[in-house]
């Protein structure tokens, strides 16, 4: 089978490399061409660092690299046999990508997105009839590299002989699959959230710091990132973004934290050399 991925960012490239150590074939897009090459060189990067670590042979890494074809063009996805959007998680986005590649796919291809939030029965929604039966999502998380959990979520339509396939494939690859049931914010965010929200008021009520409460994740839940650092490597922008889809889902469970709107408005959001709740910059 042929794999085509759409969206060269963090999550996008590493769900080819994924595929790609698996021994499919994979076409990875992006509209960006920077964008593609950015992508690549941080999967040289990153496979540079597993061989020096010992997790793989430089053989089998230069066969994954080379095993991803990447393209501009959303055409080139025409003879795929899956196709995984990973795009900005934004619904009209996800949903122009998506009617592109019902377009451009052949109609046996199966379809999924990488929403980490969105109702998959939604974005089904901008699917021909007979192609919803082929839709799904498959909610990797990051580090796709490194981390085995997937959601997959089934739309209202969707086969469940497809699931069963995209699910043998993802364990193929190394994956964990779990199978969600279709609700806004699936399983896993639903829950992290919770506590990310909780962990902001906590700061707030000035019950802990934030180097505090993350010591107290690790040491005392057995968590591997307190939940600061995680909201640094993630971006604050982004959890904000989650939050308040979960908040329009189910109300004031999920309201996020002044403190947390404060900080991403004065653009203290983390990531790549940005000031977060624990750097500077």
């Amino acid at each position: 089978m042929k794999i085509g991925v759409v969206g060269a960012g963090l999550m996008g490239a590493e769900i080819a490399l994924v595929f790609a150590f698996g021994g499919y074939p994979v076409v990875l897009n992006d509209l960006d061409e920077a964008a593609l090459e950015r992508g690549m060189l941080r999967l040289a990067n990153l496979l540079d660092k597993g061989v020096s670590r010992g997790f793989y042979t430089r053989e089998e890494a230069d066969a994954a690299f080379n095993g991803i074809h990447t393209t501009p063009d959303l055409k080139d996805m025409a003879d795929c046999n899956m196709v995984t959007e990973a795009v900005f998680e934004a619904l009209d986005v996800k949903m122009k990508v998506l009617r592109a590649l019902d377009n451009t796919c052949q109609p046996e291809c199966i379809l999924a997105s990488n929403t980490s939030t969105l109702p998959i029965s939604t974005l089904a929604a901008v699917l021909a009839p007979e192609r919803q039966r082929r839709f799904l999502g498959t909610h990797y998380f990051s580090p796709v590299s490194r981390m085995k959990l997937v959601e997959v979520i089934p739309a209202f339509g969707t086969d469940d002989a497809v699931m069963e396939q995209v699910t043998n494939m993802l364990r193929h690859i190394g994956k964990e699959p779990v199978q969600v049931k279709d609700v806004a914010g699936f399983a896993v965010n639903r829950l992290l959230h919770a506590m990310l929200i909780e962990a902001v008021k906590l700061v707030e009520e000035e019950v802990a710091s934030p180097e505090d409460i993350d010591a107290a994740c690790r040491l005392g839940l057995g968590h591997a990132i307190g939940p600061f650092a995680l909201m640094d490597a993630v971006t604050s922008s982004l959890c904000l973004q989650v939050q308040d889809i979960l908040y329009d889902a189910y109300g004031e469970r999920f309201r996020p934290p002044a403190l947390l709107k404060q900080r991403v408005a004065a653009g203290l959001t983390g990531g790549r050399d940005r000031a977060g709740w624990l750097r500077q910059g």
